[in-house]
């Protein structure tokens, strides 16, 4: 038997071996939560008759995660999500949706809301099992019903106008006050786009987590930036005053090394002179006025940029 196909049992003749009378027209629905199909079995009611929810095989419960998954992290405050949680439909109609979400909030007899958005998967069972349900919820009151095709990867929306299913674009978006924010369609088709979906939900919910975990990486951020600009300043420093040291060694090298070629040749330096020698900062000059050392009559001829006559 294919798995997780609703098989249609005659009444009386299920695992329950409950005999059901399908509603009437004049009869008083009852509660969402008044139980036809026994709690905590597979076994449902649509129209009287008696339905076995088989267990799911993949890639169809994969799609059951993926499903929970995504549309819990989006989930708005005041709102709950459940999963398989039977749905009184109407006096012969009990059955669970594969995923609902309902108003938190009670009614007036204390009691759970029926749910506002409801989600079928439909993978080898005929779309008639999740049409006839879609249409008894609706007729109900839950405002959306939903159904996810898993071998055409479609998502299909019901439509009042037209008492039918209506194909959801790709790339469109679930917009709902149920959700805290629109729920991409791809995001229930793909794995990846679900990783992403879920991140932004989180994000704005407001997780407390989630913030703690946020606040303390910008921290940690700000302190690792801190960290390197200080490095970086010390290193810069470090690396401008050594450069600036071997500069000023150089320039003192030569000045000097004019000097004393200056006095070696018998050269008298003036104390004028030496004070411009030694006031030069400029190593192109100097290296100039070491050449000119060499050869000078005078030491001023040397800072004066003459040259002795031949």
């Amino acid at each position: 038997m294919p798995r997780h196909e609703h098989v249609l049992l005659a009444p009386g003749a299920g695992a329950s071996g409950r005999t059901v009378q399908a509603p009437s027209s004049g009869r008083a629905r009852p509660h969402v939560d008044d139980r036809l199909a026994p709690p905590e079995t597979r076994v449902e009611y649509l129209d009287g008759a008696e339905l076995f929810a088989a267990p799911a095989d993949a890639p169809h419960a994969t799609q059951h995660f993926d499903l929970t998954y995504v549309l819990g992290a989006h989930v708005a405050a005041g709102y709950r999500g459940a999963v398989d949680m039977l749905t009184r439909a109407d006096c012969g109609s009990d059955y669970a949706p594969d995923a609902s979400v309902f108003s938190q909030k009670p009614d007036r007899g204390g009691h759970r809301r029926l749910e506002e958005l409801a989600f079928e998967v439909s993978d080898k069972q005929a779309l008639a099992v999740p049409t006839s349900k879609a249409r008894r919820l609706i007729a109900r009151g839950v405002r959306r019903v939903f159904c996810i095709l898993v071998k055409q990867r479609r998502v299909l929306e019901w439509s009042r106008e037209t008492d039918g299913w209506q194909p959801l674009a790709k790339d469109a978006v679930i917009e709902d006050r149920c959700l805290v924010l629109p729920l991409p369609i791809q995001a229930l088709l793909d794995a990846t786009s679900s990783d992403d979906a879920v991140a932004r939900a989180l994000l704005e919910k407001r997780v407390p987590a989630l913030e703690a975990a946020l606040a303390e990486g910008e921290a940690l951020g700000e302190a690792r930036g801190e960290a390197r600009g200080a490095a970086l300043g010390e290193a810069r420093g470090e690396a401008r005053g050594e450069a600036r040291g071997a500069l000023l060694g150089e320039l003192r090298m030569a000045q000097e090394a004019i000097t004393t070629v200056l006095q070696a040749r018998g050269v008298v330096v003036p104390a004028k002179v030496a004070r411009t020698i030694a006031g030069c900062d400029d190593p192109t000059k100097l290296r100039r006025w070491l050449k000119r050392a060499a050869t000078a009559a005078t030491a001023a001829e040397v800072v004066a940029g003459s040259r002795r006559k031949r």
